[in-house]
């Protein structure tokens, strides 16, 4: 599971397929993020005194992470992301299309590092 909060996705299936937006939170345990303005449902809320109306709240719902792929920052397309380790021995998520960092996963170690 590669995709972090932060990064912007691209839907590739269900009612919201072709959406891109941003990663507001992820969930390793259950293997579903939170993205922005994807999968919204609505919450009927009882009155109370939080809510003195009550009525119908729009929120969004967590996606399954095999339903979603990151957009590359460097060559704009959605893409698979790799592992690899740098030359400084650090360990970082790659754009396996242009071959592009997408940030650190671990810092660097000297067992990794190229000679």
């Amino acid at each position: 599971m590669l995709i972090r909060t932060g990064d912007n996705v691209e839907v590739i299936a269900g009612a919201d397929r072709g959406t891109k937006s941003r990663v507001i939170q992820v969930n390793r345990e259950t293997g579903k993020a939170l993205v922005e303005n994807v999968n919204r449902v609505y919450k009927h809320v009882r009155r109370s005194q939080k809510h003195p109306q009550g009525g119908r709240l729009s929120k969004e719902m967590p996606v399954q992470l095999s339903n979603l792929l990151y957009v590359c920052e460097s060559c704009g397309s959605r893409t698979r992301l790799g592992a690899r380790f740098s030359d400084a021995g650090a360990k970082e998520r790659f754009c396996k299309k242009c071959n592009a960092s997408a940030g650190e996963i671990s810092p660097a170690h000297k067992g990794h590092a190229k000679k």
